[in-house]
This record gives structure tokens, C-alpha cells and sequence, in this order.
């Protein structure tokens, strides 16, 4: 974002189209595949395994279960609560707060990107 006005940033968050939504619902990679891949962050995916490093489920590590991009939040298996009557729900994580412990890299596009981004020969 250009401007450095909270009003304008947060206009460009809230109308932001479905392309650049998608970008925006990035997290951290841990300490070692930040070192094994030379990237810091990576927009998520389904199936991404992620650890979660503040809140009341600081700790947990689980698969990320669903991306809601119109809320810019993520479901993560076992973090869940209970409604009172007594059906369990995903309870919604900032990505801010949790970071990519394992990548989902059986799509080549993203190997592609992870190629084009540290300028190595080959992902595995």
C-alpha cells in the first residue's frame, strides 16, 4: 500500500478484489524453512501445516482446514470451541498469528513461484 494514512489503508483492505485478498492471507515460514528456501513469508494454502503463535491457541500445530478471504481469517485443525448447544466450530486465526511450519508443494505453480522468488534450480 502507498499511502500512509490508516484511512486509506483501511479502505484498500476492505474493498480489496478477490486476487489481491487471496496475497494478503499470508503468514511467516518458521526460522527453518525460512533458511532452507531463503523466502520469508507465502501467501497460504489448504493443507499448509501451521503452528500458531500467539492467542489462546499458541502452540497448537494443525493443517489449515479453510481460508475464509472475505474475513481475512483461517481455520486450523483443533482449534475449535463449543457452541452452547453443543456443536463444535473452527474458531477463525488472523494469519498474522501463525506460521507455516510445512508447505503443500504437490502444485507446480507453487513450486514455480517459490523457484522465481529464491532463484533456485529446483524446489523439493
Amino acid at each position: 500500500m502507498k499511502s500512509k494514512k490508516p484511512r486509506i489503508q483501511r479502505k484498500r483492505l476492505y474493498t480489496a478484489s478477490k486476487h489481491r485478498r487471496r496475497k494478503m492471507v499470508s503468514a511467516a515460514l518458521t526460522p527453518d524453512l525460512k533458511a532452507k528456501y531463503g523466502i520469508r513469508s507465502m501467501p497460504l494454502r489448504k493443507e499448509d501445516e501451521v503452528v500458531v503463535i500467539t492467542g489462546s491457541f499458541s502452540g497448537l500445530e494443525g493443517k489449515v482446514e479453510k481460508i475464509d478471504t472475505q474475513n481475512y481469517r483461517i481455520h486450523v485443525a483443533g482449534a475449535s470451541v463449543e457452541k452452547a448447544d453443543g456443536t463444535t466450530i473452527f474458531y477463525p486465526i488472523h494469519p498474522s498469528n501463525v506460521m507455516i511450519g510445512k508447505l503443500k508443494l504437490d502444485d507446480k505453480r507453487r513450486k514455480e513461484v517459490i523457484k522465481r522468488k529464491t532463484g533456485a534450480a529446483e524446489v523439493d
